[in-house]
């Protein structure tokens, strides 16, 4: 996809731009966004997996 030196052109920017005081700030804060996104995500599959399953806690009433 990208060269050697067209990565290092990149990450020159990217210093130029926000400098490099800034930058662990945002690695840090992307990376708890990440973790935020997969725990979310986890948390929909495993709501997803509980709706799905079927009910079963429900007494049968055999009156007749």
């Amino acid at each position: 996809m990208f060269n050697g030196p067209e990565i290092w052109i990149i990450i020159l920017l990217v210093v130029v731009l926000f400098g490099g005081s800034r930058l662990p700030k945002i690695a840090r804060n992307l990376g708890k966004a990440q973790s935020e996104l997969k725990k979310g995500l986890a948390e929909g599959i495993a709501d997803a997996q509980k709706s799905d399953t079927p009910k079963t806690d429900t007494p049968k009433s055999d009156t007749k």
